[in-house]
């Protein structure tokens, strides 16, 4: 689980959002949701993170951000 979180504090930053040990499940899971990959499923969600970001990284934002 988080495993790709260090890897995305500046993208955190840019979005607003503090990752705490209170909300750092519940942020992975909405990233899961987001794009649709089964919850746990550390290395495709990261693959598909930097895929996102990549391709359109103000619109993966906007749904980081809905949080």
């Amino acid at each position: 689980m988080t495993c790709y979180f260090r890897h995305m504090k500046h993208t955190f930053e840019k979005v607003g959002l503090e990752i705490t040990g209170d909300n750092k499940r519940a942020i992975d899971k909405h990233i899961h949701g987001v794009l649709g990959i089964e919850y746990k499923n550390c290395s495709a969600t990261w693959k598909e993170v930097k895929k996102r970001l990549a391709d359109d990284e103000a619109g993966f934002l906007v749904e980081i951000k809905k949080f």
